[in-house]
């Protein structure tokens, strides 16, 4: 989540929009863009990360939570313009599949855990998403450390991290205090209508990781042992 993952990535929920991106159809394949730095795509995710501490200085030294919440949530909404840009300009490269999945995480980490800081969202609401995503986190690093093939994110997945950073950017904007009290009252039922649903959604998709997660390190590792029997 990424700080913004949205249903349509096809990225595992720990990673971000960059990691399956594949090379623009029609294009000739380019060996030296693989492992290039300087594209496009990388360019637009690290416009996104240098997005961060604006968002802590508007949140945390101007108080000026509705920028906040604004700025968040267009990180998150163009969370798939660099995984967009890399498969239709034939610009993948390794470390933009490494960059942007890193940069969404870190996005998402800061994101929520300011804004439970700033007291801007249900406490209850946040730690559950917090915990969330180190428990899954956890999981998915362990198991492709094991071995394990790489794990597609489910509908689930996608409609829950889509929902939960609708969320979030809401309820600071419903607390921010510099604008009307109907203002304040729409940004909290959006809030609401986004967190419930998209809770329930990622809670769903966080019990399926689990046996996900064994089904692929048991296919890894027999890929593994099937590549290991050819070179014998």
């Amino acid at each position: 989540m990424a700080v913004g993952s949205n249903p349509s990535s096809e990225a595992e929920p720990a990673l971000g929009a960059d990691a399956d991106v594949a090379t623009a159809p029609g294009a000739d394949p380019d060996p030296v863009a693989v492992d290039r730095i300087l594209t496009l795509p990388n360019a637009i995710t690290l416009v996104r990360l240098l997005c961060i501490p604006i968002f802590l200085y508007l949140l945390f030294v101007r108080d000026a939570r509705l920028g906040a919440a604004v700025l968040l949530g267009a990180l998150g909404a163009t969370d798939w313009v660099d995984g967009y840009a890399a498969r239709h300009l034939g610009q993948v490269s390794n470390f933009g599949k490494a960059f942007d999945p890193t940069v969404d995480r870190l996005l998402l980490i800061t994101g929520v855990i300011s804004i439970i800081v700033a007291e801007g969202c249900p406490l209850w609401f946040g730690i559950v998403v917090v915990t969330r995503e180190v428990l899954l986190s956890i999981w998915v690093v362990s198991i492709m450390a094991l071995g394990a093939k790489r794990m597609d994110v489910t509908w689930w997945g996608k409609c829950g991290t889509f929902g939960i950073m609708v969320a979030f950017p809401a309820f600071l904007a419903a607390s921010d205090t510099g604008i009307s009290e109907s203002a304040q009252r729409v940004f909290e039922v959006v809030a609401w209508c986004a967190a419930v649903p998209g809770l329930i959604c990622a809670l769903i998709a966080f019990v399926g990781y689990f046996p996900a997660g064994v089904t692929a390190l048991r296919d890894g590792r027999a890929a593994r042992d099937r590549a290991d029997g050819q070179r014998r």
